[in-house]
């Protein structure tokens, strides 16, 4: 077996909770998330994965392999990794691991690998699949993959290129105080967008999850609520998202109109026309990991995402506020994050952080 996956199984995880097994758990606290800002889990899944994806591109039936190991965290990984790299030949073997994998976040990752690599000799399976499957979340993927195939926008080489890029010292955490790192990344409406060409201004850096995020929909409807505040104030904004590019036009009601199992309405004309910001993607999560968010930290609703992020950086390009959450739901609120803004006070904790346990 690859040195990969003897890091995965050598690591600590925080583990999945018992009933649903689509989220993480604190492993001291008992509860979804993960208190500790240093925690390693999310470093040590997203540099596996960089190294899986490599090993992949030429070498795939090894990393199937992994797609029958006794650890939850290497079939995912190694699920994950034959998507990335559009691995054509282990089709199959990710076909099996949706039908039979007793985890859903197995499941899950095996269902998008299938939708990345544009497997259109799945298309009547995967369909048959949807309608067997009783998870939800697994469902939602399910028919994410049956519209990424039937979209033509399959893994990208940037996607591969981003995580083969990865590096150790990507991982750190800026500092308010301190200067922000300049980067560049593009946009889900073709563009390019780059946090020094909006040094002499204020600017808002919020990382989300996904599109099936009820907390993330309602930032979004913020958002359009406070823009004539925003613009007021002269703030330049954008929100990232550490996925390809299929998977953050999904966010910004650029692709279907899937059936989401917590919402009652969709967004997709709505967002067309009323987003005013950029959607930025940062598809390995490497400027996210620079900031602290820590991508693949923990599973929400079957899928490894990073801390909910908020950064402020003032007109001298400082960052002033750099708020990574502990679980899903802790953050400022864009009405919050405004404030701080106009107030000069950059003091948050939200209400109901989790604190790490002591020794």
């Amino acid at each position: 077996m690859t040195e990969a996956f003897e890091r995965i199984r050598g690591h600590d995880f925080h583990p999945l909770q018992p009933d649903r097994r689509t989220f993480t758990v604190d492993r001291t606290l008992g509860v979804p998330g993960v208190a500790d800002p240093h925690d390693r889990d999310g470093r040590v899944r997203s540099l596996a994965l960089r190294d899986l994806v490599g090993l992949a591109l030429h070498d795939a039936a090894s990393v199937a392999a992994g797609l029958t190991d006794d650890d939850v965290n290497v079939r995912c990984l190694a699920a994950a990794a034959l998507g990335v790299a559009r691995a054509m030949e282990a089709r199959e073997a990710l076909e099996r691991a949706v039908a039979d994998d007793p985890e859903p976040i197995v499941r899950s990752y095996a269902a998008i690998a299938l939708g990345e690599m544009g497997s259109e000799a799945s298309v009547p399976w995967l369909r048959t699949r949807a309608a067997a499957e009783a998870d939800p979340d697994v469902v939602h993927q399910l028919e994410l993959a049956l519209a990424q195939v039937a979209s033509g926008r399959w893994a990208s080489d940037a996607q591969r290129d981003a995580f083969l890029a990865l590096r150790d010292d990507d991982f750190g955490r800026v500092r308010e105080g301190e200067a922000a790192p300049d980067f560049a990344l593009d946009d889900t409406a073709g563009g390019r967008w780059r946090l020094h060409e909006g040094l002499g201004r204020w600017q808002v850096l919020i990382w989300i999850f996904a599109d099936w995020c009820p907390v993330c929909h309602r930032e979004f409807a913020e958002l359009m609520e406070l823009r004539a505040d925003f613009e007021r104030h002269d703030v330049r904004l954008a929100t990232l998202e550490a996925h390809d590019t299929w998977r953050g036009r999904l966010m910004v009601g650029r692709e279907v109109e899937p059936t989401l199992w917590g919402s009652r309405q969709w967004f997709r004309e709505a967002y067309t026309q009323r987003i005013w910001w950029p959607h930025v993607l940062d598809r390995a999560g490497a400027v996210g990991a620079r900031y602290g968010t820590e991508p693949m930290t923990f599973a929400v609703h079957g899928e490894f995402v990073n801390r909910p992020t908020t950064v402020i950086v003032d007109p001298e390009g400082v960052v002033r506020l750099a708020y990574a959450g502990s679980f899903w739901g802790d953050r400022p609120s864009i009405a919050q994050t405004l404030d701080m803004i106009r107030t000069h006070d950059f003091a948050f904790v939200h209400p109901q952080r989790l604190a790490p346990a002591r020794p």
